[in-house]
């Protein structure tokens, strides 16, 4: 299975639901499955700050009691967006295709602005179906996408 890793809070914050999109400078053609793995990494600064703390505090979470090193989710990586600035406004755009109708680009807005970097150039890979992992499965990451062999670690499916 197609898997990324994501440094903490931003892995949890995809796990529980509350973030949609991962930022990175670089487009993926990948579509479908993917995992979401939390680096062994927290930014404890991200922790403290307003909406992250307020956020992982509703679900339970601290800087402290952050899995690491583990996948915490799976989902479905939907879409793929370049983000643009329009008039004031953080719009995704199809990625590949960059043809649009206005009014039917999603505006990127709320919370969903502090949990990432949307900068015109960057793109914002769009994660649906999220099923957090009651228990975190421990794995090693890696950079770029990566296979995980998620059969060999209790999970089901192909890898």
């Amino acid at each position: 299975m197609k898997t990324i890793t994501i440094i903490q809070p931003w892995a949890t914050l995809i796990a529980i639901g509350e973030k949609r999109f991962e930022t990175r400078s670089w487009p993926t053609k990948h579509r479908g499955e993917i995992a979401i793995h939390a680096g062994k990494k927290i930014d404890k600064k991200a922790c403290e700050s307003e909406p992250i703390r307020s956020t992982l505090a509703t679900h339970g979470y601290t800087a402290n009691n952050l899995p690491t090193g583990a996948v915490v989710a799976l989902c479905n990586l939907s879409d793929c967006l370049s983000i643009t600035n329009c008039g004031g406004k953080i719009y995704g755009v199809d990625a590949e295709s960059l043809r649009y109708e206005i009014d039917s680009i999603p505006e990127i807005k709320g919370n969903e602005l502090a949990f990432g970097w949307y900068e015109t150039g960057r793109f914002a890979w769009e994660m649906t179906e999220v099923q957090r992992l009651t228990t975190p499965i421990q794995a090693k990451g890696q950079q770029g996408l990566w296979n995980w062999d998620y059969e060999g670690q209790g999970g089901t499916g192909d890898a």
